[in-house]
């Protein structure tokens, strides 16, 4: 694969958004070694893809035989221990269906934690989707699931258990009750798990206390739309501002503590409805990519995306030209990025935890001319940095005010009570919350974001069949 072909294609990508693949050629087709195995032609294209795109590609591994298994080929590349990134995926069309919010669920996220210094773990649900197989059920967010299929989850068995969950399988539910303050066995619940696209735009509300509008936005990844739609989450998005700007809220909290990341693109349209002011003139982010790209096309070497122009914007309206933003451990990649490219212009507040900490960015590939290659490459490509050329967040954004959800009983989002909801409502207005709550004493184990393939990822372009 000549680099001159290559870089055309990449420049084709970043001027105007259209799928971009490796090995297209627009004037013959590839001619594949006739005596070379699957494997050898599947890591050749693999070896071709990251010597040339590879943020790190001056730091490539030593690449074992050709005719290794194509996961551990990739893997032998990788700039380790620094790239904790890269990944390959054996169905291309699988990562991309993921990585818009389309994948085979049982329609609820949650956490497992592990119960006191005992060997027993349970399940503490997180959020419910809508549309997906348990928005119909008795469940909710708060419920402990102390079993899978009839056997009581323990430290031993939980990562065989959350195997079965992918399945058709039977929850043991227990709900707390806040006036016996215990929790009360429900019925068992069978989820079937289906393919079903999920809405990023999970929720959004305005609550006025003390004579204070505070509107709140729970955004879970980032997405541009669907396949029938390919911008319509991004329209909710548009829309839920409009709204907000319409009621002419003081405060906006922006709720990203289990957004894991996604497309750079929805980034920049939530970005541009924040930004105080922020026009197509302002720079929102800046993009590096690697020496080759960088010296064989110039306009690879200062690349800048701009803010959008959005008349929904409300920025302006915001009191002390402050966004408060709930954050996470597993805030991570795109929503990093919009705390990164807001805070030249704005004051971004963080609660909750550290971030996760990741200023790279990575760009789908496939292989379209070897149509028995169903492999998917998401290589770190760029690394992003504000228009005052600050990246050195590679350790995540400590919060302003440090705050564990997993120190109380959850209730729903979207509560004023909920811990970290009650935390920036009472630095909003001043006024501490007399809520009633229960604290709770457990180690957090795991929980199913951690196994999204859009979890960490921050995606430089949406890709278009």
């Amino acid at each position: 694969m000549k680099s001159t072909l290559f870089s055309r294609a990449l420049l084709l990508l970043i001027l105007s958004g259209l799928l971009w693949s490796c090995n297209k050629d627009d004037d013959k087709d590839p001619i594949l070694d006739p005596d070379a195995t699957l494997e050898e032609d599947i890591n050749n294209w693999i070896y071709d893809v990251m010597d040339e795109v590879y943020y790190w590609r001056l730091n490539l591994g030593t690449p074992i035989a050709a005719t290794s298994d194509p996961s551990d080929y990739f893997k032998s590349l990788l700039y380790v221990p620094v790239d904790r990134f890269s990944v390959i995926y054996p169905d291309y069309q699988e990562l991309i269906n993921s990585l818009s919010g389309i994948s085979l669920d049982p329609g609820y996220e949650f956490k497992l934690y592990r119960d006191g210094n005992t060997d027993i773990v349970f399940a503490e649900v997180l959020y419910i989707k809508k549309n997906g197989p348990a928005s119909s059920k008795d469940l909710k967010r708060g419920d402990a699931i102390v079993a899978i299929n009839g056997t009581k989850i323990t430290v031993d068995n939980y990562r065989d258990l959350l195997e079965q969950a992918e399945q058709t399988h039977t929850i043991t539910p227990l709900r707390y009750n806040p006036e016996s303050n215990s929790y009360a066995q429900m019925d068992d619940i069978s989820i079937t798990p289906v393919q079903f696209s999920e809405d990023p735009n999970f929720l959004d509300t305005v609550y006025t206390i003390n004579n204070q509008k505070i509107g709140y936005v729970v955004y879970n990844f980032f997405a541009p739309g669907t396949t029938a739609d390919a911008t319509k989450y991004d329209k909710e998005m548009d829309a839920v501002f409009a709204k907000l700007k319409a009621e002419n809220i003081s405060s906006l909290v922006l709720d990203l503590r289990y957004n894991g990341g996604g497309y750079v693109t929805s980034a920049v349209n939530l970005a541009s409805l924040i930004g105080p002011s922020v026009t197509s003139s302002d720079i929102f982010s800046k993009t590096k990519y690697n020496n080759l790209l960088a010296s064989e096309i110039p306009a690879l070497s200062n690349v800048t995306t701009a803010f959008l122009n959005k008349a929904e914007n409300l920025g302006n309206i915001l009191t002390d030209n402050r966004l408060y933003v709930l954050t996470s451990s597993g805030t991570a990649s795109a929503s990093e990025l919009i705390i990164n490219g807001l805070k030249p212009y704005m004051d971004v507040f963080l609660i909750g935890d550290t971030t996760y900490g990741k200023n790279v960015g990575s760009i789908a590939i496939e292989d379209e001319d070897n149509p028995d290659n169903n492999y998917g490459l998401l290589p770190i490509v760029t690394q992003s940095f504000n228009s005052l050329d600050q990246s050195e967040y590679s350790n995540g954004f400590a919060p302003n005010i440090e705050v564990n959800e997993n120190t109380e009983v959850l209730v729903e989002l979207g509560d004023i009570n909920e811990i970290m909801l009650r935390t920036a409502i009472e630095n909003i207005t001043g006024i501490p919350s007399s809520a009633r709550v229960i604290k709770v004493d457990r180690i957090e184990l795991a929980n199913t974001l951690e196994k999204k393939i859009r979890t960490g990822k921050m995606i430089e372009s949406p890709i278009e069949k």
